[in-house]
């Protein structure tokens, strides 16, 4: 069956962890409940950040979660409840186009979104 690319069908997560260890541990549960497809960890960047009202300057490391857009509030609830952050990152960046092969098999990795009502 091919694969056709609906309207924002599949979305590109950012978000941080102060570790790779952290990271990989969420990166882990997602693609696990199959929430993401895959999960890249990007590490050792430095971030500066307001917090508090100081300027802080910690190390951390980048994350991109690939999912379909209709899991997003899933995997922003998942997230959440494992991250270590007080405010984790979260920030969804729409795909625009996709490769039929790419989109197809992330699609395939990836369960059904629970229907109205929480059935599956």
């Amino acid at each position: 069956m091919e694969w056709e690319m609906p309207e924002a069908a599949l979305a590109l997560i950012y978000t941080t962890f102060a570790s790779s260890e952290d990271a990989e541990g969420v990166a882990r549960a997602l693609v696990g409940a199959k929430l993401a497809a895959c999960v890249n960890i990007l590490p050792a960047m430095t971030a500066i950040y307001a917090w508090q009202g100081e300027v802080q300057r910690d190390s951390e490391c980048a994350v991109l979660i690939k999912t379909r857009q209709e899991l997003v509030d899933a995997v922003e609830a998942e997230l959440t409840r494992l991250h270590t952050y007080e405010v984790p990152a979260f920030l969804v960046i729409p795909v625009t186009r996709a490769s039929e092969a790419y989109g197809a098999w992330l699609s395939s990795q990836t369960r059904a979104a629970a229907a109205p009502g929480g059935a599956c």
